[in-house]
């Protein structure tokens, strides 16, 4: 079964979606984790100090997630495929690297492993689109 590039894009955004979902949801659970509750409220989280530049950091890589959401519908074959691949490749290394960060707890792993798994399919579902028949760069 050949997709077509609307197809394509509409499973693309619901990836970005689902991942989302799972990362604003491990984020609003480590808040209920009392332990990380705690050093939430000092401003320092395993030795990590939580300055404005620091969660700015982290509202700019929220963001793109985000912006896949809607990006994935609206560009052009060409700029979605290398937009979902390198936004997806800069999504997985953060969560690999976060995974080394202090002792996760379950709850971190199993959502990381999900959001690590999502955006991994992310890659390739971009990475073989044009094996899908899609010949050209009109939409």
């Amino acid at each position: 079964m050949k997709l077509d590039i609307k197809d394509r894009k509409v499973i693309l955004s619901t990836l970005w979606i689902f991942v989302t979902f799972n990362y604003a949801y491990c984020d609003i659970l480590s808040l209920m984790d009392s332990s990380l509750l705690k050093q939430y409220l000092t401003g320092v989280v395993d030795g990590l100090e939580l300055t404005q530049g620091f969660l700015l950091s982290g509202a700019i890589l929220m963001e793109i997630p985000i912006a896949m959401i809607l990006l994935a519908r609206i560009l052009n074959y060409k700029a979605n495929r290398w937009a979902n691949i390198i936004a997806a490749l800069i999504k997985t290394i953060a969560m690999i690297m976060t995974m080394f960060v202090g002792t996760p707890s379950m709850y971190y792993l199993f959502f990381g492993s999900i959001e690590i798994a999502t955006t991994i399919f992310i890659i390739y579902y971009a990475l073989t689109w044009n094996k899908a028949g899609v010949k050209s760069d009109h939409d």
